[in-house]
């Protein structure tokens, strides 16, 4: 048994495709009008994955360790499930391929990271660790996303941001997305992929039961296994400083295998939205320069 994943969760994930197609759907005939259970049932999927009703069984219940590359293809095709939950399909029913960390460990963006998302001037730019923690952020990517806290945090071990963390218990970031629930929905199906990938990680079912206990609505969309990476698209917030902006955005994997992102954020030429982010760049620049102007004001009094 893993840190983030059990053996329930395979079977879980898979009743839960199970439900969200009907017999009709994928051309079988549906006798009677009284059905148990929501979806196909499992000699329904069985017989369309092409196995046994005993052995896909044992699979949704946990108990079988060892299906084929075939046999979950066919389950994926049955299912008609995305790219990212087969992949998903497949790390739940492998556990044992997830090789163990060492040690946990603090772990930071690389320097010569931190010198490219700090030379991006005008594009908000943040790079995440594998949970959603913030391993660095530039002065744009700071005052978009959580203004109100410390710059400094993502170097400290005890307050280092995460940003579903942020999402799900801090009203402050409750309040810059007005369509807050599209992005909790995103944000429960990263963490879902992310378990899936990262099945010995203890800091993230750490994560993971942080935000089942404090957040019913968590709790809620974790319950229903959703499994998606969103890597581009557009995001709508509410900012305190520069109101409504809509801004295009991509979540940039990095080289090293270390589930590491870059998250860049820009606005179309012209728009509303390029103005509104000129406009919180001059309110970062201005913060900056009165810091500097108090430091050295304080320099020359001592």
């Amino acid at each position: 048994m893993t840190a983030t994943e059990t053996p329930t969760d395979l079977g879980e994930f898979l009743r839960t495709r199970r439900a969200r197609l009907q017999p009709e759907d994928v051309g079988l005939v549906a006798y009677g009008t009284r059905r148990r259970v929501p979806g196909l049932r499992r000699e329904e999927l069985a017989q369309l994955a092409g196995v046994s009703i005993t052995y896909y069984t044992r699979l949704e219940q946990g108990q079988s360790r060892n299906a084929s590359d075939e046999v979950l293809d066919a389950l994926a095709r049955a299912l008609r499930l995305s790219a990212d939950e087969h992949a998903h399909l497949r790390n739940l029913a492998r556990p044992g391929r997830a090789k163990p960390r060492a040690a946990e460990r603090f772990e930071r963006a690389r320097p010569a990271m931190r010198q490219l998302i700090g030379a991006m001037t005008d594009v908000p730019a943040v790079v995440v660790g594998r949970r959603n923690e913030v391993l660095a952020w530039n002065p744009l990517g700071h005052a978009l996303l959580a203004g109100q806290l410390d710059a400094q945090a993502p170097d400290r071990p005890d307050d280092r941001p995460n940003l579903s963390r942020l999402l799900f218990l801090d009203p402050h970031t409750r309040e810059l997305y007005p369509r807050w629930e599209t992005e909790a929905r995103a944000q429960v199906a990263f963490l879902r992929l992310a378990a899936g990938r990262h099945q010995e990680d203890r800091q993230l079912a750490e994560l993971i039961g942080e935000l089942s206990m404090k957040s019913a609505q968590f709790a809620t969309l974790w319950s229903g296994h959703p499994v998606h990476d969103c890597l581009y698209g557009r995001k709508e917030f509410h900012h305190p400083v520069v109101g409504r902006l809509e801004l295009d955005f991509e979540a940039l994997p990095l080289p090293e295998a270390s589930g590491h992102r870059m998250l860049l954020f820009s606005a179309p030429p012209g728009s509303p939205a390029e103005a509104a982010l000129r406009l919180l760049g001059s309110a970062v620049a201005g913060a900056s320069g009165d810091a500097l102007a108090d430091r050295g004001s304080a320099v020359a009094s001592g």
